[in-house]
């Protein structure tokens, strides 16, 4: 076949079905197909469903559409009609097709499909978190997200302009964007800032948006949200800026219009006497409310959405004050718009507005019908015309509602703002979002459509330079060369409107400042200068009042009747006046800046700034702020301008939208845009070759078509090829078809006996009907046993069935045995035993005796089960499904989860059946049972009921009956490996029993050998604490009994078993494995389900000669993924089986993952030497070459030197050079550098290596080992995750440790460090034996906790390269001074001189005595070992090193020797010093300022000179007077309590970082050369009190330990000493604190109450967590767990939850010390008591009678008065015996107080019941429950109550009294329960929801529903605070 031929299929002819363009009506053509009748007739079938006839010549003029616009694509720059046409059509078919969303390049276009869709639900939200900007369909969550990627990622604002029309959905796309950047934020900032930021919206909505023709909630103003963020990307923040408020819809309104939302809300919403107080009526009673006849709007709800404006003014903490006085001013203006309006009388004024305006009626009477202006001696006051003052009424009423708007918005911003007011802005990223007025264009256009239309032309400027600016960066990124386009932006309109000289807003304003200026006067000079402008229209004549202007989106004409007035935005003298008499403080409030003004100003004040240009000022400053951030946008588009769903051609909006500008710049450049691999794929048939890098044939296939003359002939071959294509599609098809009917017809054949075989002429009808086709399944199924049976002997017969799985074989169960019926299920049988099923070969059912278990044996299973089942079950096989566990089980949880593993043990035995299959059902579940299925290490057995998808009905369930239905997941059939992973699921006992009850008196020989694999699976996986294994058949005993034995010796397994291990236990056979050397051999070696990391590589040692084994690892290998198993204990198997898990999430078979075992070099000793082992340097080398191959190493040319020499040796060979090339440096680097250029580098390299001595190959070897280890510790090195505890400060607390031969390195990821220590500088490592699984890390530099789920094996790494380094070291620390003058044998030494230690390792030294040389003196001697201190390095201490190491390794220091001061310190860190001219300094003369030493006069700049610069922390240390106060250096005018001064001290410190060392500076300073020994203790108290709140800087901290050690004598200077540990208070010390130090004493007891009414003391120090205490609690009351429980605070007006990773003493200052704010005392403890109080906290799993002690003294005395408040809903049968119950834990058993029953039946019966009977019938029957329950002691009453109360639903709950005040369905007082079950609304109905809980005082909200559709619930309440914030999602 010719290429002409091919290329034909490009040829222009239409024919049936092909898309075409045709023109239309519209202004751009149309989409429409070609449909050719039977009768020939030709017809165009356009996109709105309509024909036409095509004649020839229309036929000529058709346009072909592409194939990208006949299906649609997502984004449209791939378009290849990039036309108007092309992107109309394209928005058509994907709103056709429900996707409203759809990419321009980064531009997102949105078409507001005017109905809600399920697109913004939590789901999605995840879904578009973290993934990039087009790897997922258009969203705009796909544009937050990448807003908030690049602002983490960048550390840049990032800004999002949102335009398009009125009613586009600019509103509701900013809200989205906002409430998925409020979502993915991370962790709720503590102000709950994020909800308060949303809950602005309805506010600014309700006050900034109205009804109009286009929309039903149109923005009448611009808003740009600029959100602020931390570097951590969490809210921090956000501020609104608004622009330009329509004010003249106060007063009138477009008919089908209504003024702005506030004003109907508040008419519905308010109540009735609120509304009797402000006078108000209804709506149409309003003359301001009527104007555009439109009163009602269907698609909102007024009364609802007050309501809502309420509760979110509640959250943006309005007073209700405020409240009030915003809807006064509201009831004033619709007041005003009803003054009597007569032409032939003035306006009178009505009472009601001034009462509202509370100003005097004359005054505003007079201000409102008469204007006064000043003539040169007098005020002149002239009346007005009805007309003139309505004019002033409607002025005045604009002011006060865009004064009111703006004060709102300023309200908002000081909520939202008020974290970030004391911050710099630029410490802060930001996210803004602008949401402004599209381009409009009415048929009145008047100036705020100038503006508005002016501020779009500017964004339009900013969306075209941000277009091109993307297409060059698109072309340098190809290397595409292209010449520089010019194209026409809009450039000469905004010249014409706000650029040059003379300009439109120019004119406006000088005209505005003219008094006799009017608008006709305005509009002749506007023509006058203007008229030859292209851009601008001019009047037609002298008489018309309009204008034009050809904006870049149209010609739009503006009316310029009222310009001046509404650009003036004034109004009169004598209205300011008179607010200025007013009481309303709002009113005055908002008229501030006017009343200042107009004092200094009157009448001659200078011109007031214009609304033009107050508008122009803030977009400059808008622009500004736009052009700093990097943009992302969004187009807004109607389907249409009815406001419906359908979809009609919006030309127009495009147009406005500014995308045309975007087909024009893409269409001068390049516009058809190919990717490489589709171009390729498109037409690879022009290639010759096979080798297709689609880079670089491209260029060869454009070559190709055009040498062919592709252009030549296209139409005269369309056909042909069209015609080939047909003949051959139909002869593919036709040869599928046969091969499949073939392949089903052929397997019936291999069972010839069916009867379901067809004859002849049935088989040439077709495949069988399918009624038939479970029949054929069958026969199947016995032909496939059949054949197995016939292929194995009979004494193996049952165990070589096991090979396949256990699904495809089917038997009949056997006769059940008789059991106990609590056993089993009750009800009817399952479905599938009821089902006939076809009988196996009798003889895998053949009933020989199996003696599993003798009775009389001691340890026998049937004496377990005695002991350990419950409800007397069985210990013997059976086929029936149990009704409960056999073991008991606290969590029901667990207990379902029992019975779903013995359904599936059943099934795994086939004892029972396994369900049928349905097809869809099995792919689903089989992926859900593989995404829910966890990992198994630390999982708890009730994780497995998720799983089994229990389904429960609508109704409530009965006990009995929960089990009996399995849901899709595991009601399917399932492999042998997907059961075998249900059952182990976790290590239990239960599995054990079960396992084994079915191995008990089993007749079924199959069924037998099942479980023996199954046991023997488990006991290689998890060892039992019990040994149930004895002896089974086949060896299996035997088997089972290793393996046992070799799980208890190496560990239980982490994770699932894996397939291959399934195939070994059946055939009880080792696994064969080859593992890889980095040299490329392989070795042999077994495996089994106990395998070790460990052993592998023992064993490759023993098999390939290893000695050096030190650092080699087993690693695993999966596709490109490598990890290392280490040398230790982690089980080979659990690797195996996490590479077959994902192969099972990739949707493949488990025995097909391709995993491989290598043996690599994972880390050297730091005295490694390559010459002991050639064998262990050869397979290093080996790895390092494939190293550089791979690109891990970047030294690539003298690596590859040498080992040119080691292969080659020192003659150079060209050839020889290539090969080395080849094997080392990477194919890319090849390509990019040439190979040539690599062998010339090489060569000269080698040539300079040959002027050396020759070495042997070996050495050389040797080198590159070394030279790798030494440039790249990282690459040979262990890693962890860990968590920093505490320790000196670092930039993040989480990151990865690596350890290597070098040192110990903190990464943040892979490349960046955070810190080096070397080994030098580490003094000790210790693991830390508790379950936190910590490290204690002792350095130079501090001490780190590091807290790590491999701990064990780091700290063990650690102190083997420690105590290495230490023996093979020879450098060493004299620890004392060593001088003995009558024997010159002896060294002489001082502390802390370096000693070089002459080490012998033939003859080492006999007893503590060897010879050193002292460096510092170059004297030798003998040394006493015990006198010096050997360091951990190979190489000698550089200076600086050794001098941190002599201060880290110095004792205590002698009392004779003089105290360290900061002297040292000061000379690099304090300020200059200046003279010392104190109060004594003029006597004496001047001297220096000694900054280090005491001084009683107060500072007047800080000491550290970091601080002089910066004034507001300078004011701050300079403000530290109390220091001297507190140590009684400074004369006290007035008393100050001691927590006072230390409040002063220590509390700016906590704020500021940079202060914190400036503390401890003036408080040492004070504390050297003080002679004063009163004050030297008062220092010393500062200092305890200072060293446990915070720690100084890294810097600072070695000067302050030399400090602290250099005074031993003071007993607080080594409690200092260890308080040093880098804890980080928030708060200033505590008053106990404070007291107990002052007391002399630094042990500190605190009360602790518990709900039981006793208390306890407990210890607390300065660094005791509320997390601490709690578990030191419970241990004291030997609790079983201090889990739940949790510690509060209990003030005279509130109980306050104490957040458990805070301090102790810093959660009592934030709590108990807040009302001293309010009231001051003289010591706060005096004034505001408080206790503490150790209670439950969350209710999971409590069983009572589990925790006796927790029962008793927490549950009891906690539950007992919710059910006495009647929180509980229960019987009266319930009350009567609890009752009982109660009363006897009172009595005891004392029935002389029967008497007394009927006066305390509040403390016996719930208080909603009392009345439901007599007091004397509730005594009678609670004495005859009471004797009931004779017998129990008070103890056993209380435990009683508690288990009868536990089984209700309400157990547990803590419930909140709160009053709502949002939701009309809901009554005003509620019950809020709070459980573990989720959150209920109580009384009158229950409902559990997701909630997310805000907390601002008194009030709360909750958001019910889905992210975007939700109910808001705002409810007050005194307990509000008194339970932590949780969120929960059932």
């Amino acid at each position: 076949m010719s290429v002409d031929l091919l290329i034909c299929l490009l040829c222009c002819g239409c024919f049936q079905g092909d898309w075409v363009w045709v023109d239309s009506d519209i202004g751009v053509p149309i989409g429409a197909r070609l449909k050719v009748t039977p009768s020939g007739q030709r017809l165009l079938v356009d996109d709105e469903g309509k024909e036409q006839s095509l004649s020839p010549e229309q036929e000529a003029s058709l346009g072909i559409m592409h194939p990208t616009s006949v299906e649609g694509v997502e984004d449209m720059i791939k378009l290849e009609d990039m036309t108007e046409a092309g992107l109309l059509r394209n928005l058509l078919l994907r709103h056709r097709q429900g996707l409203f969303y759809t990419y321009t390049g980064s531009v997102l276009v949105a078409v507001n499909p005017y109905q809600d869709f399920p697109l913004y639900s939590a789901e999605q939200v995840k879904l578009y978190h973290g993934r990039q900007l087009g790897e997922l369909p258009p969203h705009i969550f796909a544009i937050a997200e990448s807003c908030y990627f690049n602002m983490t990622r960048n550390l840049r604002n990032q800004c999002c302009i949102i335009s398009g029309e009125s009613g586009a959905g600019k509103t509701e796309s900013t809200k989205l964007i906002l409430q998925y950047l409020a979502a993915v934020s991370g962790v709720h900032s503590e102000q709950r800032i994020e909800e308060q930021i949303i809950e602005s919206n309805p506010i600014l909505e309700a006050f900034g948006n109205a009804k109009t023709i286009h929309n039903d909630n149109s923005s009448r103003f611009g808003k740009y949200l600029e959100i602020f963020f931390n570097q951590d990307g969490v809210i921090e923040g956000a501020r609104v800026e608004q622009y330009l408020l329509e004010k003249s819809r106060v007063c009138r309104q477009a008919p089908q219009e209504r003024n702005y939302h506030i004003f109907y809300c508040m008419l519905t919403g308010i109540t009735a006497e609120q509304k009797k107080t402000l006078r108000l009526g209804e709506a149409r009673e309003y003359k301001f409310l009527t104007k555009g006849d439109c009163i009602m709007c269907e698609s909102r709800d007024d009364a609802k959405d007050y309501r809502h404006i309420h509760s979110a003014l509640k959250i943006l903490t309005f007073s209700e004050n405020q409240c009030q006085e915003i809807f006064t001013l509201l009831a004033a203006i619709l007041h005003l718009g009803n003054i009597y309006d007569n032409t032939t009388q003035p306006l009178h004024c009505d009472v009601y507005f001034v009462c509202c305006l509370q100003v005097e009626t004359s005054s505003l009477a007079t201000s409102l019908t008469h204007r006064s202006f000043m003539t040169n001696r007098e005020r002149v006051t002239t009346p007005l015309s009805s007309e003139q003052a309505a004019f002033c009424r409607d002025a005045f009423v604009k002011a006060i509602y865009n004064k009111l708007f703006i004060w709102i918005v300023g309200k908002i911003n000081s909520v939202t703002y008020k974290k970030l007011t004391n911050s710099p802005e630029s410490s802060f990223l930001s996210i803004g979002l602008l949401d402004i007025f599209g381009f409009e264009n009415f048929s009145t256009n008047s100036f705020e459509q100038l503006c508005i239309n002016f501020a779009n032309e500017k964004l339009q400027q900013f969306f075209v330079a941000h277009i091109f600016k993307l297409e060059q960066e698109e072309y340098l990124k190809e290397g595409v060369v292209w010449n520089k386009i010019d194209f026409s932006d809009n450039q000469n309109i905004l010249d014409l409107l706000a650029g040059k000289a003379c300009n439109l807003l120019a004119l406006i304003d000088e005209e505005s400042h003219f008094p006799k200026g009017s608008d006709v006067t305005m509009l002749n000079k506007m023509n006058q200068q203007h008229s030859g402008n292209k851009t601008y229209i001019a009047s037609k004549t002298e008489y018309d009042t309009h204008f034009g202007i050809k904006h870049f989106a149209g010609v739009v004409s503006y009316d310029s009747q009222g310009f001046l007035e509404k650009n003036r935005d004034a109004f009169s003298f004598d209205i300011i006046k008179t607010i200025d008499k007013t009481t309303n403080a709002l009113l005055r409030q908002i008229f501030e800046t006017d009343l200042s003004t107009n004092g200094a100003q009157t009448d001659k004040r200078k011109p007031v700034p214009t609304l033009s240009g107050q508008f122009r000022q803030s977009l400059d400053s808008l622009m500004k702020a736009l052009s700093t951030c990097q943009p992302f946008f969004v187009r807004c588009f109607k389907p249409n301008s009815d406001k419906q769903s359908e979809y009609s051609t919006p030309l127009e909006s495009l147009r406005y939208s500014g995308m045309v500008d975007t087909i024009r710049i893409r269409n001068l450049g390049y516009p058809i845009r190919f990717p490489f691999e589709e171009f390729v794929q498109r037409y690879r048939v022009f290639l010759k070759t096979t080798i297709c890098d689609p880079r670089t044939v491209s260029h060869d296939i454009v070559l190709t078509l055009f040498n062919a003359g592709f252009m030549k002939g296209w139409k005269q071959k369309r056909e042909a090829v069209i015609l080939l294509q047909a003949h051959s599609r139909g002869l593919l098809a036709r040869r599928a078809a046969q091969k499949m009917r073939d392949d089903v017809w052929g397997v019936l054949f291999l069972f010839p006996s069916s009867s379901l075989l067809p004859n002849p002429s049935q088989a040439s009808a077709g495949p069988p009907e399918k009624e038939n086709m479970g029949q054929i399944i069958l026969v199947l199924q016995q032909g496939l046993e059949k054949l197995d049976n016939a292929s194995q002997p009979d004494d193996e017969e049952a165990e070589s069935k096991l090979e396949s799985d256990p699904e495809q074989e089917s038997e009949s169960e056997p006769e059940p045995r008789s059991e106990p019926r609590s056993e089993v299920e009750s009800g009817p049988e399952p479905e599938s035993e009821s089902e006939p099923e076809p009988r196996s070969d009798p003889r895998s059912e053949e009933e020989d005796e199996d003696d599993f278990d003798e009775d009389s044996d001691e340890l026998s299973f049937y004496r377990f089960s005695i002991l350990h089942f419950q409800s007397n079950l069985s210990h013997t096989h059976i086929t029936q499904r149990l009704r409960l566990p056999l073991l008991p089980h606290d969590d029901e949880g667990d207990a379902l989860a029992c019975l779903t593993v013995w359904w599936i043990i059943l099934r795994f035995m086939g004892d029972i059946p396994e369900p049928k299959s349905a097809d869809a059902l099995s792919q689903v579940s089989s992926t859900i049972l593989q995404r829910n299925l966890p990992l198994r290490q630390g999982r708890r057995l009730s994780s497995l009921v998720g799983l089994d998808q229990v389904r429960k009905s609508e109704h409530h369930m009965s006990r009995e009956s929960i089990t009996l239905k399995y849901g899709p997941t595991l009601d399917r059939p399932l492999s042998s490996l997907e059961k075998l992973h249900v059952i182990v699921g976790y290590a239990l006992d239960e599995i054990y029993c079960q396992i084994c009850k079915q191995l008990v008196n089993n007749k079924n020989r199959k069924s037998r050998v099942q479980g023996w694999t199954l046991l023997s699976i488990c006991l290689g996986i998890f060892p039992p604490t019990d040994l149930f294994v004895r002896r089974g058949p086949s060896g299996y005993g035997a088997y089972c009994t290793e393996r046992l034995r070799r799980i208890r010796a190496n560990g239980e397994r982490k994770e699932l078993p894996c397939w291959i291990e399934l195939q070994a236990a059946k055939s009880k056979q080792p696994i064969d494995v080859s593992v890889t050397l980095m040299d490329g051999r392989t070795v042999g070696l077994h495996l089994e389900s106990a395998s070790t990391s460990a052993e592998i590589c023992q064993a490759m040692a023993e098999s390939t000669g290893l000695k050096d084994t030190y650092g080699f690892s087993l690693y695993i290998s999966l596709y490109e993924k490598m990890w290392s198993l280490g040398s230790c204990g982690k089980h080979v198997l659990d690797a195996v089986s996490q590479c077959e898990q994902e192969m099972k999430r990739q949707g493949k078979e488990e025995k097909d993952a391709p995993w491989s075992l290598s043996i690599r070099k994972e880390l050297f000793t730091p005295w490694h030497d390559c010459s002991s082992d050639p064998i262990s340097t050869d397979l290093i080398y080996r790895q390092v070459i494939m190293g550089i191959k791979s690109g891990e190493y970047d030294d690539y040319v003298q690596l590859a030197v040498k080992h040119y020499y080691t292969q080659f040796g020192s003659a150079c060979s060209k050839e020889n050079v290539r090969r080395v090339v080849e094997q080392c440096i990477a194919t890319t680097l090849i390509e990019n550098k040439s190979m040539a250029r690599w062998i010339q580098l090489i060569s000269s390299a080698h040539s300079q290596v040959q002027c050396h001595a020759v070495k042997q190959r070996k050495s050389v070897k040797g080198e590159l080992v070394d030279s790798a280890r030494e440039k790249w510790p990282l690459h040979f090195s262990k890693f962890y995750e860990v968590t920093m505890m505490s320790g000196p400060p670092l930039p993040k607390s989480r990151f990865v440790v690596a350890v290597n031969w070098k040192g110990i390195f903190f990464m943040d990821g892979r490349e960046k460090k955070l810190l080096e220590l070397p080994y030098l500088e580490v003094n000790e490592v210790q693991a830390n034996s508790d379950s936190a699984q910590s490290v204690n890390l002792s350095t130079i530099r501090g001490d780190f906790v590091l807290r790590s789920g491999e701990a064990v094996d780091m700290a063990a790494i650690i102190d083997s390269n420690l105590e290495g380094l230490r023996q093979h070291s020879v450098y060493a620390l004299a620890q004392q001074d060593t001088s003995r003058p009558d024997d010159p044998t002896f060294l002489v030494c001082k502390r802390g001189d370096l000693l070089l230690v002459e080490k012998d390792e033939d003859d080492p030294p006999e007893g503590n005595w060897f010879r050193a040389t002292n460096q510092r003196t170059d004297s030798s001697g003998a040394v006493d070992k015990d006198t010096v201190q050997f360091l951990p390095t190979l190489t000698r201490p550089t200076e600086e090193m050794l001098v941190d190491v002599q201060l880290q390794s110095a004792p205590q220091r002698d009392e004779a020797v003089a105290p360290v001061t900061l002297k040292e310190f000061a000379l690099e860190n304090f300020r200059a010093a200046g003279k010392d001219v104190g109060r004594q300094g003029s006597s004496r003369g001047f001297a220096r300022e000694k900054l280090w030493a005491c001084s009683r006069e107060p500072l007047k700049q800080p000491l550290m000179k970091s601080l002089v610069r910066n004034s507001d922390l300078s004011y701050l240390a300079c403000n530290l007077l109390p220091i001297l106060k507190y140590m009684g250096d400074y004369p006290v005018k007035h008393v100050r309590s001691s927590v006072e001064l230390t409040d002063q001290i220590f509390g700016p410190a906590t704020q500021h970082e940079a202060l914190k060392d400036e503390i401890y500076c003036q408080i040492m300073r004070q504390m050297t050369s003080n002679n004063n020994r009163l004050s030297i203790d008062r220092g010393w108290q500062l200092m305890w009190l200072c060293s446990g709140l915070f720690p100084p800087s890294h810097n600072l901290l070695r000067h302050t330990q030399c400090f602290l050690e250099s005074r031993p004598r003071d007993p607080l200077a080594a409690v200092c000493l260890q308080r040093l540990q880098g804890m980080f208070r928030m708060l200033p010390p505590h008053l106990v604190e404070v007291d107990a130090i002052q007391q002399n004493s630094s042990l500190i007891f605190h009360k602790v109450h518990f709900p039981n009414d006793t208390s306890d003391i407990y210890e607390v120090t300065s660094t005791t967590s509320i997390q601490d205490l709690c578990c030191r609690i419970a241990s004291q009351l030997s609790l079983n767990s201090p889990d739940g429980f949790g510690l509060y605070l209990k003030t005279q007006s509130k109980v306050i939850s104490l957040e458990e990773q805070k301090y102790f003493f810093d959660s009592l200052r934030q709590t108990s010390d807040f009302p001293k704010k309010l009231k001051k005392g003289k010591e706060g403890n005096a004034n505001n008591p408080y206790l503490v109080i150790f209670k439950r906290k969350l209710w999971f799993n409590v069983s009572p009678g589990k925790d006796l002690v927790a029962d008793l003294t927490f549950h009891f005395p906690q539950e007992m008065p919710k059910y006495l408040r009647g929180y509980h809903s229960c019987t009266r049968e319930d009350m009567i015996s609890l009752g009982g119950l109660l009363f006897r834990s009172k009595v005891d058993s004392d029935r002389s107080q029967f008497v007394m029953i009927p006066k305390m039946l509040k403390d016996l019966v719930p208080a909603d019941q009392i009345k439901i009977m007599s007091p004397e019938d509730w005594k009678k029957h609670i004495i005859s429950s009471y004797n009931r329950q004779s017998g129990i002691t008070v103890q056993e009453a209380r435990i009683a109550f508690l288990t009868a109360i536990s089984s209700w639903p309400t157990f547990g709950c803590s419930f909140f009294d709160v009053k709502q005040t949002c939701e009309s369905s809901y009554p005003n007082s509620v019950w809020i329960a709070i459980s573990k079950q989720g959150v209920s609304i109580i009384d009158p109905q229950h409902k559990v929801c997701t909630i997310s809980y805000n907390c601002k005082s008194n009030v709360f909200q909750m958001t019910i529903g889905t992210l975007v559709r939700a109910n808001n619930f705002v409810c007050e309440t005194s307990q509000v605070r008194g339970r932590p914030f949780f969120k929960f999602s059932i």
